[in-house]
């Protein structure tokens, strides 16, 4: 059997890493509507009053969270090249990505820098045209690839998702074919020796050790990320690799937990355990690495049991198909409400409350009544065409 079929083209897609997906996006505004309330985070907008439980509870989500969304982005992209090639799969990554990319890095990240000045600077009073034409007043960095823009005010803000998958999907499409031969060979290692799904999380621990781990990526070195793309591309899907991994899942769970609450001690007691060159910096991003690798694999593993397939639910179809454009707009609506509801003389449990329940009705009223309903605005933010019937209420 080839590696083309080793999965037919029209295998049904994995429902439980589809919904995975849809939920670690709606997280993200829990996420991030938090980090207005962490003493540590630099984020846009500060509440006045903190708590460090929120870098607590925020480790919890980081260590497993977005390299879950690059894995599952990995298996999309094995279903995609299947299905059109590896050149249609390129040019459909570029508009998929790379238009709502441009769109949004113009229209939308200029929003939260713009309130990070108003917030930290009661006095300052720059309208937001001129920021923003400040914010667009960039020069090449090449030293910074994939970011290839810098500027006084620009950045690429939470969009740095979509460059790294924008990057991993065109280095990926030049490999493709002969990556998915390996993988049938893989896909028989695993199978006759288990433990070797652990093998990654070497890689891991030596890209975030010794590259450092950045904070703005969500704790992880953007390298790393494209660890668990490849791995979602060439073994996320095989039969073999899902057995293996549902057998080792509880066993390397545990031992995830354990790697983790390894980490602690260093990430409280050291100044910057992100990028220091100190020994027990460079052990507590090892350790981290290998527990995020952990997580991933008994998430996968028990989240895959046989089951009855049963179609998805309407809500999820349509979260699914929303999660892009939900990814785009989350932040700068967050950072928005956050800005109104901060200082609020209010406790914190209300004022997070008000910002995630706001943000999560905006996003959606963003969603339902302007990006779907066009076809400019669906492909603006990187959604396919739609039907005329699918575009009424």
């Amino acid at each position: 059997m080839s590696a083309q079929t080793q999965v037919p083209a029209t295998a049904p897609r994995r429902g439980e890493l589809d919904t995975l997906r849809v939920l670690v996006v709606l997280g993200l505004v829990f996420f991030h509507s938090a980090l207005v309330f962490s003493p540590d985070d630099d984020f846009y907008v500060k509440n006045a009053e903190t708590t460090g439980a929120v870098t607590v509870l925020a480790g919890f989500g980081v260590v497993w969270a977005m390299p879950m969304l690059f894995l599952v982005a990995g298996l999309g992209s094995r279903h995609s090249i299947r299905r059109r090639g590896a050149a249609r799969f390129t040019r459909e990554r570029l508009l998929r990505l790379g238009v709502p990319l441009v769109v949004a890095t113009v229209v939308l990240c200029p929003l939260p820098q713009w309130l990070r000045l108003r917030a930290a600077d009661p006095g300052y009073d720059e309208s937001y045209g001129r920021f923003w034409l400040r914010f667009l007043t960039v020069h090449p960095d090449l030293a910074d690839f994939p970011f290839v823009l810098d500027g006084e005010h620009f950045e690429t803000g939470h969009l740095w998702f979509v460059v790294l998958l924008l990057t991993f999907s065109l280095l990926l499409a030049p490999v493709a074919a002969p990556l998915a031969a390996w993988s049938q060979r893989a896909g028989q290692a695993v199978q006759r020796r288990p433990s070797l799904l652990l093998a990654p999380l070497v890689p891991l621990a030596a890209i975030n050790a010794f590259l450092g781990m950045e904070e703005g990526f969500a704790g992880w070195n953007r390298w790393a990320y494209l660890v668990f793309f490849a791995f979602g591309y060439a073994l996320a899907d095989d039969v073999r690799v899902r057995a293996a991994l549902r057998r080792l899942a509880v066993p390397v769970g545990v031992a995830g937990l354990v790697l983790f609450a390894g980490t602690a001690p260093g990430f409280l007691a050291l100044d910057d355990p992100f990028t220091d060159g100190s020994a027990p910096a460079l052990v507590t991003r090892a350790v981290f690495g290998a527990a995020g690798w952990c997580w991933v694999v008994a998430i996968l593993g028990l989240l895959d049991r046989p089951r009855e397939v049963r179609a998805p639910s309407r809500a999820m179809v349509y979260l699914g198909i929303a999660a892009l454009p939900v990814y785009v707009l989350h932040q700068p609506v967050v950072v928005a409400l956050a800005y109104g509801v901060a200082g609020w003389p209010a406790p914190i449990a209300v004022e997070y409350a008000v910002i995630v329940a706001g943000s999560l009705i905006v996003i959606l009223a963003l969603y339902e009544g302007v990006v779907r309903r066009t076809r400019w605005t669906r492909f603006l933010f990187g959604m396919r065409p739609a039907p005329p019937k699918a575009l009424s209420p």
